[in-house]
C-alpha cells in the first residue's frame, strides 16, 4: 500500500522522466541533421556536447573562433526556442554551458598546476560564450530567463573522455558541453515537504 506522499511523488517522477525523454526527443529531431557538420552529439541525458576543439577555441585561449561563432548562431536561437516552450520551461532549473580541457599545460611544473591553468582557461571560455550568447540580438526575447537560467562552468580536467584501456582521450577531452538541469528534486522534495504537514 502507498501513502498518498508516495502515490503522488510517483506519479510526479514518472511526469519528469516523460519530459526529460521527451526534451531529448525534441532536440534529436531539430538537431540530428547537424551534428555531423558542427562535430557535435546529444548525450543520453539531454547534454549537446561539442567535440572538435578545431572549431570552438584557439589551443590556450579563451577567444570563440569565428567556425563557432557560426555553429552558435544556428544552434542557440534553435536551442531557446525548444527549451522556452510552454511544454518544456517550467521543468528547467539551469542550462549549464561547461567547458573541458585536457589535462596538459606547456611548461607547467606540476600536473595541479596543469589543472589549475587549465581551470582558469575553461572558465573564461565558458564566459565567453556565455557572453556572446547574451549579447547576440538571437536572445533579446528570452533574456531575463536566460540570465536566470543559464550558467558558465569551467571544469578544467576533471571530466576527462576516457577511451579503452583507462587513456584519457586529450583532444575529445577539450569540448563545450550545453547541460540541462531539470528542477524534479526540487519539486518533489516540496511537495513531500507539505504533504508530509497535512498527515
Amino acid at each position: 500500500y502507498m501513502s498518498k506522499v508516495e502515490q503522488t511523488t510517483t506519479l510526479i517522477a514518472m511526469e519528469y522522466e516523460r519530459t526529460k525523454k521527451d526534451l531529448r526527443i525534441a532536440l534529436q529531431q531539430e538537431f540530428s541533421e547537424n551534428f555531423k557538420e558542427w562535430d557535435a552529439e546529444l548525450l543520453s541525458d539531454m547534454t549537446i556536447r561539442f567535440k572538435n576543439p578545431e572549431i570552438l577555441f584557439n589551443t590556450g585561449s579563451d577567444k570563440i573562433r569565428f567556425k563557432f561563432k557560426q555553429v552558435l548562431d544556428n544552434f542557440i536561437p534553435r536551442y531557446i526556442n525548444i527549451i522556452t516552450s510552454q511544454k518544456f520551461k517550467n521543468s528547467i532549473k539551469e542550462i549549464r554551458i561547461e567547458g573541458h580541457t585536457s589535462t596538459f599545460w606547456a611548461n607547467a611544473p606540476t600536473a595541479l598546476d596543469a589543472y589549475f591553468r587549465n581551470m582558469k582557461l575553461s572558465q573564461a571560455r565558458t564566459r565567453s560564450t556565455l557572453e556572446y550568447i547574451l549579447k547576440s540580438n538571437i536572445t533579446k526575447k528570452n533574456e531575463l530567463w536566460l540570465k536566470e537560467k543559464l550558467t558558465a562552468n569551467g571544469l578544467s580536467s576533471s571530466r576527462p573522455i576516457i577511451e579503452k584501456k583507462n587513456i584519457i582521450n586529450e583532444e575529445a577531452s577539450q569540448r563545450v558541453e550545453f547541460r540541462i538541469v531539470t528542477n524534479a528534486e526540487e519539486k518533489l522534495s516540496s511537495i513531500a515537504q507539505s504533504l508530509s504537514k497535512k498527515q
